[in-house]
């Protein structure tokens, strides 16, 4: 009787205030998103209950979740039965406007944490028949309660697009399918065609282009203006058939790739048009000119004056472009896995370019590299704020030739780091440097250095060369490094020790949430208030899927790569990895804003934010983020028992 009259006062609490708890609803997601009349219903069935601080919500010992419990003042702490006292790996916070324990309501389950009052706090209780009836009825809490975190990461992305789309126009969105870029019928020929027939058809339809196709309408060949001027230079005769000039097989891409994949592919490519395939047949061809009459962001054009920049002058220069570029794209909502691969790219060939250049001023040395690069290049990870990670792997016989090949190559390898330098790539302050005498090396003594890595490990030294093992080829013959990576997955997978101590390692940067508040941060200093995006945010995904990666002979070094590479080989559960992946690119995406922010000041970039700059919900999903990093960790030490 005593709980039933208790259960009746707190109804009456919300009743006498539904417009007020309507509002204060409105303000926090899911709720926001609901219709009004479901908000109404959900006030008007809920009950208000006060817990002293320490007080227990909620335990496993409860059996069956009856209730669902929203934050109205106050925080809740929910930790696992089985963590030790001083454990915050499996403890969180639920602060106001937030919800509890969606999965076990909707398992029909008991819940497997503990829930308590933080501090002195008050819930808005909602029953679980009232709760079941409006998770019918809303789209929205149905897909908050099913989703998690992706919900919001998806409002999130929502809003971006929509503030893009007033400002840019509908048609800005790099994400939309090629499929909607297909205006016309593709311009095509058969392979017999003669050259004069196929340019006059060109003309005859305006297009740069024409695919040369079977008679199952299969692409063969693709033939362009530029492939008409060399024709003409080497004075062949129109009459050929066509075949003869065509680009054979021709780089190709699904109906269903974005618009993204397709300027991605032309700067990677060098080529300024892809063909658009479905079911082995053309269905389209995009070009250069297609992309970016509408997009307004002129990659390839940016990529191809990269290419071709005669001096180091006007690579110093284009870096502002590359710049306004970023911007552009955080504007109007990119992610930050597509701006991380753009600016790869764009840094690839700004490399290579620089690599030639210097080649030409202080003349070849006679004997052919490779152009290695490290840590988050080697990942294909950059942001603006990046250093320079990289060393040269070349071919010798013995030590004595080495030797030799290692002192013609240091003068031309330093010259590089100087002019990369000038690029914006910040010389590497630990000296991980091409222009480093340890780090110009043959193959075989590249293959050395790994192994004592590996066979004479300790958690020092592995800890100094982990960014080696994110390695991958910028310029020169990649076989050496395709082998020297075989070599490395190969003794690592056999040796458990190493693996331990590189898991062991990968638990040094704590993700920034503790017992008693939202975020840890400095508590003094000039970093007072903030904490580090990069260093405690993403270096436990980066350094928890490599172990995981090297450890099972996954070959990707791109973190989100690996940890996909890592559901496919089951290592990984598929709900686990969908969060590390959602939390990863929040994670990537806040610090490219931020960085995006300091750039507009005209201050110097860094990683460390202040989370109170945050609004509520990247607030939320921060903190969420975080959690999931400190998930992956919780994992790895239970996995290498440490």
């Amino acid at each position: 009787m005593a709980e039933d009259a208790f259960e009746q006062a707190g109804k009456t609490a919300v009743s006498q205030n539904i417009h007020g708890t309507v509002e204060f609803l409105q303000k926090f997601p899911p709720f926001k998103q609901m219709d009004p009349s479901h908000l109404i219903y959900l006030v008007e069935h809920c009950q208000l209950r006060f817990y002293s601080q320490g007080d227990s919500i909620l335990k496993p010992s409860d059996g069956p979740v009856d209730f669902f419990y929203i934050v109205k003042q106050g925080r809740v702490r929910g930790a696992r039965p089985y963590a030790a006292q001083n454990d915050d790996e499996t403890t969180f916070e639920i602060t106001t406007g937030e919800c509890f324990p969606l999965s076990a309501l909707i398992g029909e389950r008991a819940t497997r944490t503990e829930h308590f009052a933080a501090e002195d706090s008050f819930c808005l209780l909602l029953r679980k028949a009232a709760f079941v009836k409006l998770f019918e009825l809303s789209a929205p809490l149905r897909d908050f309660a099913l989703r998690g975190v992706s919900s919001l990461l998806d409002q999130v992305n929502q809003q971006v697009q929509l503030r893009a789309t007033e400002s840019l126009g509908a048609q800005y969105s790099l994400d939309s399918k090629l499929s909607e870029r297909l205006m016309r019928t593709p311009v095509s020929c058969a392979p017999q065609t003669c050259v004069r027939e196929a340019v006059k058809l060109m003309h005859e339809q305006h297009v740069g282009s024409i695919v040369i196709v079977s008679p199952r309408l299969q692409p063969l060949g693709i033939f362009t203006l530029r492939d008409l001027r060399r024709v003409i230079a080497d004075g062949n005769s129109l009459e050929l058939p066509i075949e003869q000039f065509m680009t054979a097989k021709p780089f190709h891409l699904p109906a269903s790739a974005s618009t993204f994949d397709a300027a991605i592919a032309m700067t990677e490519h060098n080529i300024a048009h892809v063909c658009v395939v479905e079911h082995g047949q053309l269905s389209g061809v995009v070009s250069e000119r297609d992309l970016f009459s509408l997009q307004r962001v002129d990659l390839v054009y940016l990529a191809r004056s990269i290419r071709n920049a005669g001096k180091l002058d006007t690579l110093i220069g284009l870096r502002d472009n590359i710049l306004q570029l970023v911007d552009r794209m955080l504007a109007h909502g990119a992610s930050s896995t597509q701006i991380t691969q753009l600016i790869t790219q764009l840094n690839d060939h700004t490399v290579c370019r620089v690599i030639e250049l210097t080649l030409e001023e202080l003349g070849d040395p006679g004997v052919e590299f490779t152009w290695l690069c490290f840590g988050s290049e080697g990942r294909r990870e950059q942001t603006l704020l990046t250093d320079q990670d990289n060393g040269i792997m070349f071919t010798a016989q013995n030590p004595g030739e080495a030797e030799a090949t290692r002192q013609l190559l240091l003068p031309l390898a330093h010259a590089i780091n100087l002019h990369l330098a000038e690029c914006g790539f910040t010389l590497c302050k630990g000296n991980i440097m091409a222009g480093n005498p340890e780090l110009c090396l043959s193959q075989q003594e590249w293959s050395r250095r790994f192994n004592s890595f590996i066979s004479d490990a300790t958690p020092e030294n592995l800890l100094s060369s982990s960014i080696y093992f994110d390695l991958r080829v910028v310029w020169g013959d990649p076989q050496g490094c395709a082998e020297l990576r075989s070599e490395l997955l190969e003794k690592f997978a056999k040796n458990t020790l190493s693996q331990r101590m590189l898991a062991e390692n990968a638990l040094r940067q704590r993700p920034p949430v503790g017992h008693f508040r939202d975020f840890v941060v400095a508590r003094k200093g000039a970093e007072k208030d903030t904490l580090d995006l990069k260093v405690q945010g993403l270096t436990p995904f980066v350094d928890g899927a490599r172990v995981l990666a090297l450890a099972n002979g996954i070959e990707s070094c791109n973190t989100l790569e690996r940890l996909q590479a890592l559901i496919d080989k089951g290592v990984i559960e598929v709900q686990d990895g969908a969060a590390y992946e959602e939390a990863y690119h929040f994670i990537q995406q806040t610090r490219m804003q931020h960085h995006q922010q300091q750039a507009k000041q005209g201050l110097p970039y860094s990683n460390r934010i202040d989370p109170d700059t945050l609004n509520h919900l990247d607030r939320r999903i921060l903190r969420e983020s975080f959690r999931q990093a400190k998930r992956l960790q919780t994992s790895l030490a239970l996995r290498y028992q440490l």
